[in-house]
């Protein structure tokens, strides 16, 4: 029965930019590259990373690439690659490596397809877990001609590690300066394709592609499933055009980068303080928040500009923000669009899907910052003023399932800038602005395994960095009748 594969390019896809610099550092390590860098070298390889490839470069590429390759030793060529595999590794996007374990564990063979020569990228391949590898092979002198056939070259053991294969009988051999086989890339790229699905009984209308390039077309409209991936401009716009998917792999699914550029970056810039004159928004323990790495930011909810102020806090952190956010939002004209592109993950409370926790999970582990608001929604009349938060488990449960650190953050104040019974914030009370707190606790693993006993101990936590009025019993402030009624919605509760 024919099988399935996901073939991956490499430059500007798998990894942020261009492959080379890591390459050519380790080249001249070795040395087999002068100690300075080609005069224009950087100027070209930061094109490449802005706009992606070129006819003209490619065209350079191939006729002076293996010619500069000439008389290498093939064993140091190799040592070269083990350098590399870990210099390409600690680049890898991490939604790339997601989207790979998606395919691994729906039984889909991973192919990487690149256009860099096989002997430099194969122990990465093997070090990413890729069944095999199609790139462009440097002939060594003294093998013969060959006859190009890029399936003379498979090997019908797919299941082996892509290093299994590397022929260890090259002690004294060197590169001849000339391409053995396919330049793969362009149509000689789903020209390897075709042939290794061929060869290996796969159904290359089951199959998925992924690349950045426009030149990378034939490979894509091989496959019944082309995704375009950071897509170079005349990409975008084809692939905008035959509706197919447009990924980031820096960015959770649906969060448009153009340019390297998402959405929640513009909107940072629009969270300054002087662009909020309706509101005074104060912040402790910024500094406990960890700079990288995937967190579960959890916090009471207050107002609906509680998600504004925690994207604010983020912001100032240097570092975007994911939402789990009610179907409410997300499917609703423009704003559902808008919120989507922030990288709201979609809730539909009435469903009992763990999808959108799968899809939280998988954002942690990319090293994404996810907030949530443990209590789910606003509480409503007089549980608005008791001192203890009662929690739902999705915060801790993901934090326990990822073993991401949960960072607990107080909020306060924020139902006086815009309190649940109005549909729009007081924008306008710039005369007399009030006074929003946010307190970024210290980061913590759960200490146990109950789910139960470690929410109760995150809400503690919240509580623990609130003022003192939010601890005091409710016998003691007993609120008015204007407080209670701020707590409820104008009309049908929204959450």
């Amino acid at each position: 029965m024919p099988r399935a594969a996901a073939f991956f390019d490499l430059d500007r896809t798998l990894l942020p930019g261009a492959s080379g610099p890591v390459i050519s550092e380790a080249l001249r390590r070795h040395g087999l590259l002068a100690r300075r860098p080609v005069p224009g070298e950087r100027l070209v390889i930061g094109i490449f990373d802005a706009f992606g490839e070129t006819l003209p470069a490619m065209l350079l590429t191939r006729q002076a690439a293996p010619r500069a390759a000439r008389g290498w030793p093939v064993t140091t060529v190799r040592r070269v690659a083990a350098d590399v595999a870990i210099g390409l590794s600690e680049l890898v996007e991490p939604f790339a490596r997601e989207t790979m374990a998606d395919h691994r564990n729906a039984g889909r063979k991973l192919v990487l397809a690149t256009t860099t020569p096989f002997d430099l990228v194969a122990p990465f391949a093997a070090r990413l877990g890729f069944d095999d590898v199609l790139a462009t092979r440097y002939r060594i002198a003294g093998d013969g001609d060959g006859d190009g056939r890029v399936d003379d070259r498979v090997d019908d053991r797919v299941d082996d590690r892509v290093d299994d294969r590397v022929d260890d009988r090259v002690d004294d051999k060197v590169y001849d300066g000339t391409i053995d086989g396919e330049f793969v890339w362009s149509r000689g790229k789903a020209r390897s394709v075709a042939v290794w699905a061929g060869a290996n009984r796969i159904d290359l209308a089951d199959s998925y592609a992924y690349s950045d390039s426009i030149f990378d077309l034939p490979m894509l409209s091989s496959v019944g499933h082309p995704v375009a991936v950071n897509p170079d401009p005349r990409l975008l716009a084809y692939a905008t055009l035959k509706r197919w998917p447009r990924v980031w792999f820096n960015a959770p699914p649906g969060v448009p980068k153009p340019s390297g550029i998402e959405p929640q970056a513009v909107l940072a810039k629009l969270l300054r303080p002087e662009l909020l004159p309706w509101v005074d928004i104060t912040i402790d323990g910024l500094s406990n928040l960890p700079t990288s790495g995937g967190v579960v930011l959890a916090a009471n909810h207050r107002s609906y500009l509680d998600p504004l102020v925690v994207a604010h806090a983020s912001a100032r952190a240097g570092r975007p923000v994911r939402f789990l956010a009610k179907k409410e939002v997300t499917d609703a004209p423009v704003v559902g669009s808008l919120t989507r592109s922030l990288g709201a993950i979609r809730v539909d409370r009435r469903s009992g899907s763990d999808a959108p926790m799968i899809e939280a999970a998988r954002a942690i582990r990319a090293g994404e910052l996810l907030a949530v608001f443990p209590q789910g929604t606003i509480p409503r009349g007089e549980q608005f003023f008791e001192p203890v938060l009662e929690g739902r488990h999705g915060a801790v449960r993901m934090a326990i399932e990822t073993g991401a650190p949960i960072a607990p953050v107080g909020l306060w104040g924020t139902e006086r800038a815009w309190p649940r019974s109005s549909r729009v914030p007081y924008v306008l009370n710039v005369a007399d602005p009030p006074t929003v707190t946010v307190t970024v606790g210290q980061p913590y693993r759960p200490r146990t395994d109950d789910i139960g006993l470690a929410t109760v101990e995150l809400m503690a936590r919240i509580v623990d960095l609130l003022p003192a009025e939010a601890r005091e019993r409710r016998e003691r402030r007993e609120p008015t009748p204007d407080q209670l009624a701020s707590t409820v919605p104008p009309g049908p509760a929204t959450g």
